[in-house]
């Protein structure tokens, strides 16, 4: 008897993908990237739903229309497959694929109980240094990827559902300790993931975080003829973020008193000061609304002596 397949991809080219390829099944597409802005616990309620259309709405001018037709419907499309026997995740190895993926195996632990559940997640290929994008594999290595899938144990789908909620809790130093992982545990990239996450709490020494100030870092050591070659080449170099253009054009909006120009790119002498940590640029960067996961971002400081994060205590 076959067995009726649910798969649920990271984006829409793998979802285009499979369906050249002509895999059985459903596909959904999860179109979130829950690795920005306030996220809580409960996946696919009205207060998750509304915590992130006031992030996508405040951070980059998403209408109510495009975030239903481009969101909202695909999940309640996902809430309309129930029948399937066996549910295939399709994540990759970077930050933004990880909490997606958590965020879904946390949805499906609460709605699609005892539901077989398998994992296809890309990244190392045998006898290749970088990482690879599920988009970035060949026809065969991405059939042998689902050939060779993962099944969830309930204590793997225990532990994905409790680091969401790690994720999402208001304080992020749970996080330093827990997600040491045994080898043998299916979510072998999570823990450089969350490493990644910790390290975008502002730094102690200059008030940026790790992305912010490899933006500027990067911006000085070359040179760019304008904004968008310095995104490219951001996007070109990231290695365990996985973010598209549009967070990167974002970011160096929000960095953009510390430029001169952007036609050519050209830091200012603030920008200079920071960039060397001799200045402090926390308190004009700081924000009460930005949040990574359940914690405000600029109520931790990453001791980078330590690789540790400090509270602020108000």
């Amino acid at each position: 008897m076959n067995t009726s397949l649910l798969h649920i991809t990271n984006g829409d080219s793998t979802t285009q993908r499979l369906q050249k390829l002509n895999y059985k099944g459903e596909i959904i597409t999860w179109r979130e990237m829950l690795c920005e802005g306030k996220t809580t616990i409960d996946v696919g309620s009205e207060t998750f739903w509304k915590n992130r259309f006031d992030f996508f709405k405040s951070s980059y001018k998403v209408t109510k229309k495009k975030f239903i037709d481009f969101t909202v419907k695909e999940y309640r499309n996902l809430c309309n497959q129930k029948s399937q026997d066996e549910i295939v995740l399709w994540f990759e190895y970077d930050l933004f694929c990880q909490i997606n993926m958590l965020a879904v195996i946390s949805w499906l632990k609460r709605y699609r109980d005892n539901r077989k559940i398998s994992l296809v997640c890309s990244g190392q290929i045998q006898n290749e240094e970088k990482l690879f994008a599920l988009n970035e594999l060949s026809d065969i290595q991405l059939k042998n990827h689902f050939k060779n899938r993962v099944e969830l144990s309930q204590d793997d789908i225990e532990y994905a559902d409790y680091i969401w909620q790690l994720y999402c809790s208001d304080s992020p130093l749970r996080l330093e300790t827990v997600y040491n992982l045994n080898p043998n545990s299916p979510f072998k990239y999570l823990e450089e993931a969350i490493k990644a996450h910790l390290l975008r709490f502002p730094s102690i020494e200059n008030g940026l975080n790790s992305i912010e100030n490899t933006i500027l870092k990067t911006a000085k050591e070359n040179s760019f003829t304008s904004k968008e070659k310095l995104v490219g080449h951001l996007l070109a170099n990231q290695e365990v973020y996985g973010f598209g253009d549009m967070q990167y054009f974002n970011k160096v909006e929000q960095l953009k008193k510390l430029f001169t120009s952007f036609n050519p790119v050209k830091l200012s002498k603030t920008g200079k000061k920071v960039l060397y940590n001799q200045m402090n640029y926390y308190s004009k960067i700081r924000s009460d609304f930005s949040y990574l996961g359940g914690a405000k971002k600029y109520s931790y400081l990453y001791v980078n002596s330590t690789n540790k994060l400090l509270k602020i205590t108000s």
